[in-house]
């Protein structure tokens, strides 16, 4: 997926791009909140960069998480959306209750997730996340695209 300063963010903010997670993805700034953290880590999915949502992980969770298995998940699936439903932070703790949707081969799903964030020397990392299960929808080539673009799924989002 190729995106450009000027192109909606990927994280559903209603920003550009550049104004939004571009920023963090290139390091030139850090993410002030855990829901900014959040939108970056999406963003980061849908344009297949896994070492930027390795790096911010918490420290204690990184070996559990290596960049190729974070690159295998980012891509196998198609991001379509993300969703924040509620963020809270204090100094050095916060969560942000999120749904995601993404496509794996013909199924369309959803993560339904509450995250967890700590502050890391002055930096928000993710820490680990509750996650409600959610039922996979099957999607046939002439189904109408779970997404809501108005076409069939063929000519939207299949590969």
């Amino acid at each position: 997926m190729s995106v450009t300063s000027t192109s909606a963010c990927l994280c559903n903010s209603q920003l550009n791009y550049g104004d939004c997670c571009q920023p963090y993805h290139l390091d030139i700034k850090t993410p002030a909140t855990p829901e900014q953290l959040m939108r970056s880590r999406f963003s980061a999915y849908a344009l297949k960069n896994a070492s930027y949502v390795f790096k911010t992980y918490a420290k204690e969770k990184q070996a559990q998480n290596p960049v190729n298995e974070i690159a295998d998940f980012a891509n196998s699936c198609r991001f379509v959306k993300l969703v924040v439903r509620d963020t809270q932070q204090s100094d050095e703790r916060g969560y942000v209750a999120f749904n995601a949707y993404y496509f794996y081969q013909n199924l369309y799903c959803e993560l339904d997730e509450k995250s967890d964030f700590i502050k890391e020397d002055g930096e928000w990392r993710y820490l680990e996340g509750i996650i409600n299960p959610v039922a996979d929808i099957k999607v046939a080539r002439n189904d109408p695209c779970p997404c809501a673009s108005g076409k069939k799924y063929k000519k939207c989002h299949s590969v």
